[in-house]
């Protein structure tokens, strides 16, 4: 199986999620974004760490914002040095999922652990799981 890693690029937080094995995504801590280029480097220390294959980007579809989100995130990705694969996977509704999951869990702190579960919300659709 291919190293797969999914992010949830947001404005504050970029949400970061693994599979670990066919059926295992794991939500990882999220980055805090800074700037666009510190939050690019963060990004690329962390598929270089785990030696990433293939990245799951998040992509809103529909909505009012979603074509100035959709260009945002296409030109943070392009900021990254990843030599892998890429694809783009529709993130619809995965925020809304994600805090659904984490309710009674924690409180809603604005830690990333919402980002990163919508990651891997993002993940396991990709997946198909």
């Amino acid at each position: 199986m291919k190293k797969i890693a999914a992010i949830d690029v947001g404005l504050k937080r970029i949400g970061v999620a693994l599979a670990l094995a066919p059926s295992i995504v794991s939500p990882q801590e999220a980055i805090l974004r800074i700037n666009r280029d510190q939050a690019a480097q963060a990004v690329d220390l962390f598929l270089q760490t785990w030696g990433i294959e293939l990245l799951v980007v998040g992509l809103p579809k529909g909505g009012s914002s979603s074509d100035e989100m959709e260009r945002r995130i296409k030109h943070f990705v392009s900021l990254l040095s990843f030599s892998g694969e890429v694809i783009y996977c529709d993130e619809y509704g995965s925020s809304v999922e994600a805090k659904e999951m984490m309710q009674g869990i924690t409180r809603q702190k604005r830690d990333g652990r919402i980002d990163s579960m919508a990651a891997k919300v993002i993940l396991e659709r990709y997946l198909g799981i």
